[in-house]
């Protein structure tokens, strides 16, 4: 990869927020055999405090304390979970509302109580999850540059935010990657969130790679108490005309002798090599699985077929923050 601070993990990702059970139970010795096996393969390791109200870094910690192999960490701040902190109320397009808070002194107490909770001295990549709509955009990333600059943090990021808040922040202090939803099943980031990445030489770190799960062809419905059934995209005939277009891109897949999940992944791969896909798993298996898309090699034709399948837009339903 071109962009140094990602130069010792692999270009797909490890994403843990399921291991909280948003998708489904999910049990904690598990979980730290599955976060532990993600570190061995040299992958970054994504969370965020809100995670389990902390309890995800945690689990990280315990992964940490099993192995001697070098990790790369990655957190984010910015959704307030505690009782006795307060924020902005932003409206997701979920469903629900978050409190968001993003002033310096929120920050500073966020990065520390990270750094306790995950039990390592700095670090790697400091993401602020949401921007607070209340707080000045130059105060929060004035707080992430003086983490840096105080040993607690080697990089900074943004998620969720727009390309206008990217060039802004830059503007601070370097900004190293954006994390987005970005995969065939929402392609909007292309438009303006991708040239300003580009345009900064940050990377784009891709939250929900496999349209979360969608784009594996294993999810056909979903449980009642399912978190996805927030998601537009996987309501009522939305979701009948998403899985139809699937069709088409099982074919490529089989053509291929891969998975959907695979051949999803190889795809963003082969957008740039400042293209870093966090795919999440319960299991080992599937990591394994999911690291071997690195070794596909998709055709021009092929991706060009892929293109013409899902250009932006192509699959129903409105998108989300």
């Amino acid at each position: 990869m071109t962009n140094s601070v990602f130069s010792s993990v692999k270009q797909i990702g490890y994403g843990a927020m399921g291991l909280e059970g948003y998708y489904g139970e999910s049990d904690d010795t598990q979980a730290v055999k599955t976060l532990l096996h993600a570190i061995e393969q040299g992958m970054m390791i994504d969370t965020a405090d809100a995670y389990g109200a902390g309890h995800n870094e945690d689990l990280i910690k315990q992964a940490l304390t099993k192995t001697n192999m070098p990790a790369f960490i990655a957190t984010k701040f910015g959704i307030v979970f505690e009782e006795d902190q307060n924020g902005s109320q932003l409206d997701t397009g979920w469903g629900f509302p978050l409190t968001i808070n993003g002033t310096k002194e929120y920050v500073t107490r966020a990065i520390d109580n990270s750094l306790e909770r995950l039990g390592v001295e700095q670090i790697d990549l400091i993401y602020a999850h949401y921007l607070d709509p209340n707080t000045p955009l130059e105060e929060t990333i004035a707080a992430m540059a003086d983490a840096v600059k105080a040993g607690k943090v080697k990089a900074i990021g943004l998620s969720n935010v727009t390309a206008d808040q990217i060039i802004r922040a830059n503007a601070i202090h370097p900004i190293s990657a954006v994390q987005y939803e970005y995969s065939l099943f929402r392609r909007e980031a292309e438009l303006d969130i991708l040239p300003a990445i580009n345009q900064i030489g940050a990377a784009l770190v891709c939250w929900s790679p496999l349209g979360a799960g969608f784009l594996t062809g294993q999810v056909q419905q979903l449980d009642a108490n399912d978190f996805r059934n927030n998601n537009p995209k996987m309501q009522g005939d939305n979701f009948a005309s998403n899985l139809e277009r699937l069709e088409a891109i099982k074919t490529i897949a089989a053509e291929y002798g891969i998975t959907p999940a695979q051949l999803a992944l190889a795809w963003l791969v082969a957008q740039g090599d400042n293209i870093i896909p966090i795919p999440g798993s319960r299991k080992t298996s599937r990591i394994d699985e999911n690291l071997q898309a690195l070794a596909v090699k998709l055709s021009d034709d092929t991706l060009k077929q892929l293109d013409d399948i899902a250009p932006i837009g192509a699959f129903k339903g409105a998108t989300l923050v």
